[in-house]
């Protein structure tokens, strides 16, 4: 395992991640295998992949006003995590596992980690009655204690002005098992894609 230290966001950071399935795209990587839509999603997000390892170049970063707002609000979410759990978060780049990685948005210790999501009012609310993981981010969470190979990770949903949540979460060595298999399929697939590529000599040659 290497633990990268950059700015995320920066060119370093998006050389770090070219051409590697990352935990934020694990829930695709598992659902795309069944539904439908996601098969869609997931095939796109391969073939950006695959653009990269060929090309050398990352694939566009998008921002909005909202998610530079989220930037904000997630440094909130720490300083405030930070505050009531008594902790020194350590914020770090990439943390990449041989053809796969994550971007923690912090390391907590020898053994934990934090992942931060912002939320409008009524998801706050929503997570806060729930008080549990948000199924949408399971993959992301467990892939994130996989990569690591650390034995928490605290899931932190943050709204200005609400009660923040924060839910500890343990490895789940069953779905952390999906996650490899997911990511194992997708990574064999993607190097088929890849080969295909560069052996591509066109219609018209091939005639």
């Amino acid at each position: 395992m290497e633990i990268i230290n950059c700015e995320q966001g920066t060119p370093e950071w998006f050389a770090a991640r070219a051409g590697i399935p990352t935990a934020s795209e694990f829930k695709t990587l598992l659902s795309g295998r069944k539904d439908a839509k996601d098969k869609k999603t997931r095939s796109t997000y391969m073939m950006k992949l695959a653009g990269e390892i060929i090309t050398g170049e990352p694939m566009e970063s998008y921002s909005n006003v909202h998610m530079e707002r989220g930037k904000v609000q997630e440094d909130e979410a720490r300083d405030l995590y930070a505050f009531m759990m008594d902790v020194d978060p350590i914020r770090v780049g990439f943390i990449k596992n041989g053809n796969v990685g994550a971007s923690p948005d912090s390391l907590i210790g020898e053994d934990r980690g934090l992942e931060i999501k912002t939320a409008l009012p009524h998801i706050q609310i929503e997570r806060l009655k729930a008080g549990v993981l948000p199924p949408e981010h399971k993959a992301q969470v467990q892939g994130n204690l996989w990569i690591s190979g650390r034995a928490v990770w605290d899931f932190v949903s943050y709204c200005p002005r609400l009660p923040i949540l924060c839910i500890p979460i343990e490895r789940d060595e069953r779905y952390i098992s999906e996650i490899a298999s997911a990511v194992d399929q997708f990574n064999a697939e993607l190097a088929e894609m890849v080969t295909w590529l560069r052996s591509y000599v066109g219609p018209e040659k091939a005639a």
